[in-house]
């Protein structure tokens, strides 16, 4: 049986990282004086994937789907087991196009939810939140840490 010995030095770096990762904060907006932590959704695969599957969502979390143009979008519902308010933002963040208390597509063919105007980022919170916060075209997101790279 080989052991494998690891110098010191070595131990020490891979736990700083994995410190660092550990308490490195998750990206949040705030919309309208309101603060959510997100997911982000910033290639094809997690945007496909979106708030798919999920039972529920936190009052003061979402999701930003980041795309890597700008154009009109359309989302659907199709496994989306929570209502959603889908807000579609340009690309200065400005709110251009909402969709409010989208319901979960019980059955094929699911309808599609498209933004009236080019958007290059969607954000989906629960439904009846921009009832709750006031929300309006022409608000700016302000995002606050990394969206990362966007495939």
């Amino acid at each position: 049986m080989k052991r494998w010995l690891v110098p010191s030095f070595l131990l020490s770096a891979l736990a700083a990282c994995a410190t660092a990762s550990a308490t490195q904060a998750s990206p949040t907006v705030r919309l309208h004086g309101h603060t959510f932590s997100i997911e982000l959704a910033t290639d094809d695969a997690s945007r496909a994937q979106g708030l798919m599957f999920r039972t529920e969502l936190a009052a003061d979390r979402g999701m930003l789907f980041v795309f890597p143009y700008t154009d009109q979008q359309a989302f659907w519902m199709k496994n989306t087991l929570i209502p959603l308010d889908m807000l579609y933002f340009d690309d200065r963040r400005a709110l251009v196009s909402m969709q409010l208390d989208v319901p979960p597509c019980k059955a094929d063919p699911c309808a599609t939810y498209p933004s009236n105007a080019p958007a290059r980022y969607v954000l989906e919170l629960p439904a009846g939140t921009v009832a709750r916060i006031g929300a309006q075209p022409g608000d700016v997101l302000e995002v606050k840490g990394e969206i990362g790279p966007v495939r």
